[in-house]
């Protein structure tokens, strides 16, 4: 009789191993990776200008598409762009100057599809250096049209 009690006992404990092995043999289900991230966008760069001029610069035509990138990418902030001068000349022609290459950035990323009504054009002249030095290194540091977020 023990050993028939024995065989019930192991009887009973056969569906429950069946299901535990059931349970624990699934395959997990598949884990779908996450989409990559956007691409980052470069941030608002400065272009530079050749002395006394206020055309934009192969140079600056680069920097001006990663900035309308970065406009376009940022649809509900709107951009000020400062015109800027090296310290020679009067203050008034440099003003003047400065807005002349202010408008020419903006001019510019209009034309690369950026929206007007986002962008201010404004000039500082000579009165905000960005190098306080007096050689071209410096001054040349200093001829830019600078853009800032707002």
């Amino acid at each position: 009789m023990t050993n028939i009690k024995k065989i019930t006992k192991r009887a009973m404990y056969v569906p429950a191993m069946l299901l535990l092995g059931a349970c624990c043999t699934t395959q997990p289900e598949a884990v779908k990776p996450l989409p990559p991230p956007p691409a980052p966008v470069a941030p608002l760069g400065d272009i530079f200008f050749d002395f006394d001029r206020s055309g934009v610069t192969s140079e600056g035509d680069v920097q001006l598409k990663k900035n309308a990138e970065w406009m376009a990418a940022n649809m509900g902030k709107s951009v000020v762009i400062e015109g800027h001068c090296d310290e020679r000349g009067t203050s008034e022609y440099n003003m003047a100057l400065g807005q002349r290459r202010a408008d020419s950035a903006m001019d510019a990323m209009v034309s690369l599809g950026a929206d007007q009504a986002r962008m201010t054009a404004i000039s500082y002249g000579e009165e905000k250096p960005f190098d306080t030095g007096h050689n071209e290194a410096e001054w040349s540091q200093n001829r830019r049209a600078h853009f800032v977020e707002k």
